[in-house]
Formats: structure tokens, C-alpha cells, sequence
């Protein structure tokens, strides 16, 4: 197949090349390289693109002769949507409109990179697709509008569309900088630098982390699978329910270090608690699953180590 990769110099998406790459398939990468890195793909026999999900003839001359569309071109972060929610919305759900009109015309499906966050200020526990969807933030609803889009541009033009609800990505590669950088790699830089760790509340707050190379390998199977046909989207996480506290214990005992916490005034529209309810998955995406955060974290100090 020829699969265009939108966001494909970020995080994730440089994963997903590798992936798809190893896989036998051609790879086109689109990225306006606002927060991705030209590191992440510029070693990778890739076609790249710079151009932005925001411009119609961008995503035109990306999309030429693709079979599918990996879309995880995003402005990520919640803090961020807060600080500029026109900028958030435009790109994650218009921009997914764009996309989904070029694969439309193209015959082109598209496997979208939503989020967990759509989920909102719904307590319960664990998530179960069939809850109710509440976002509290513009980049949730934003989300939340652009997976609409996907599945009803499934329903409507009959297209092999899936939405996958990441919930906390991590591993090598992800950048720790900058003020919207996740919580691993920032914990894992400051343990490297011996500089404190800065924990926003009190730490208490829950996340279900999904190692990167786990997520790469069912949206591989998304873009690839011709009996996979969803009418719903599916959350991509495996049920673990590791603390932020618990996380900076983790990263203490991996590099080896003692480090002094710092807590922060917690941020606007924190979620507390976020943990899946794999069943889903795991029917849909069978033989797959993930290592535990203990493994992954060792394999993405590693990676640090090597680069600090």
C-alpha cells in the first residue's frame, strides 16, 4: 500500500513510518513541522511533504496515489487549546475535514488519531466506548468533532474510516521540552539533569499510558485490514492505572537517582482519573498487546541516555 502519513515527523507518527516502512509499504509523511521534528523521519526512505492539514492543496498533493490515510496531524495538549482554542479547533477539526474530502475524492480511507480526552468530566471508571462524551476542554470537543466527522464520512460515503481514542502515548523520541511536553519525558529529562520534578496537583491523578510501538501496530492494522469495518470508535489503552506519583517513583528507580518534587498549582480541566476498558480492543485488534510501564520505561530511558 501507499499510506500517507499525516503528522508524520511527529512522535508518533515517526514511529508509525518505521512501522509501516518495515512492513513493505511506501510512505508519504505531511507535516507543517510546528511541533513535529524532521529527525524523527529524515533517516526514513520516506516521500516528505512540508505542508499543513489547514491547506486543501497541500493535503491534494500528499494524497496522490495513497491507498490510506493515517491522520494524526494535531495541535495536542489541553493547556494549549486553553491559551489559544481557535488555533486547536481549526487544526484538529477542520483541518480532519480537509483531510477526509481529499480521501473522499482520493477513495482513500482514513484511521484518526482521537483521544481519550473526550471523555471529559465522565467519572466512571474504566471507560467503555458507549459512555457518554464530555469534554471539558476546546482540545477534547476538537477531538471530539473530528472523530464525528470520521465516522460519519464512513457512514455517509461508504468509507473504511476508524477512530482510535489514544490515551497517554509514550516512549522514545517524544519530545520533553517546550510548555505542553508530556509528563515521561519531562520526568525522565529532569531525573537526567538531576533538576526537580514538577508535578501539577497532587500527584494523585491517574493515567492509562500505552506504550508508542503498541499503538503503531493496530493503527498499521487499521490502515491494512480489509475486513475491519467500525461504525464506532475504539479506545486504544489496556486498562493500567499508573499514578503521576507513582510515575516519578518509577523514573527515580529506573535512573537511579533521588529527586525532589516540586507540586504546581493544578492545571485547568485536568482529567483525575483515565484507565480503559480494553475489551473492545482486544476483540477488534486480537494478538496484540502491550508491554508493562516498568519495560517501556526502561526502553525510553534508555533512549534519553543515549541522546543527553
Amino acid at each position: 500500500m501507499r499510506v500517507l502519513v499525516t503528522g508524520g515527523a511527529g512522535f508518533i507518527g515517526g514511529h508509525l513510518c518505521g512501522y509501516l516502512l518495515g512492513l513493505g509499504h511506501e510512505v508519504v509523511v505531511l507535516d507543517d513541522l510546528s511541533t513535529g521534528l524532521m529527525r524523527n523521519v529524515d533517516h526514513l526512505p520516506v516521500t516528505f511533504i512540508q505542508g499543513s492539514v489547514g491547506s486543501a492543496a497541500d493535503i491534494k498533493l500528499a494524497i496522490e496515489g495513497v491507498d490510506a490515510v493515517a491522520h494524526l496531524a494535531a495541535l495536542g495538549s489541553v493547556p494549549r487549546s486553553i491559551n489559544d482554542p481557535c488555533h486547536s479547533v481549526d487544526t484538529n477539526a477542520v483541518g480532519t475535514l480537509n483531510v477526509l474530502e481529499a480521501a473522499r475524492f482520493r477513495g482513500a480511507h482514513v484511521v484518526f488519531a482521537s483521544s481519550s480526552s473526550v471523555y471529559g468530566s465522565v467519572a466512571t471508571l474504566p471507560r467503555t466506548e458507549d459512555l457518554p462524551t464530555r469534554p471539558i476542554s476546546p482540545y477534547g470537543a476538537s477531538k471530539l468533532a473530528a472523530e464525528s466527522l470520521v465516522l460519519a464520512y464512513g457512514a455517509t460515503y461508504n468509507m473504511r474510516n476508524t477512530a482510535l481514542r489514544f490515551f497517554n502515548v509514550y516512549g522514545p523520541g517524544q519530545r520533553p521540552d517546550g510548555p505542553y511536553a508530556a509528563v515521561i519525558p519531562r520526568f525522565i529529562t529532569a531525573a537526567l539533569t538531576r533538576r526537580p520534578l514538577e508535578i501539577h496537583g497532587s500527584g494523585q491523578q491517574s493515567r492509562d499510558f500505552t506504550y508508542v510501538e503498541t499503538v503503531t501496530q493496530v493503527v498499521a492494522q487499521a490502515l491494512t485490514r480489509s475486513d475491519l469495518w467500525l461504525d464506532i470508535p475504539v479506545n486504544l489503552a489496556f486498562g493500567s492505572t499508573t499514578s503521576i506519583n507513582q510515575v516519578a517513583s518509577m523514573v527515580e528507580q529506573t535512573v537511579g537517582v533521588s529527586l525532589v518534587s516540586h507540586h504546581l498549582a493544578t492545571r485547568p480541566a485536568d482529567i483525575s482519573a483515565s484507565t480503559n476498558d480494553a475489551r473492545l480492543l482486544q476483540k477488534t485488534f486480537p494478538g496484540i498487546s502491550d508491554i508493562d510501564i516498568e519495560t517501556g520505561l526502561q526502553r525510553t530511558y534508555e533512549w534519553f541516555r543515549d541522546k543527553i
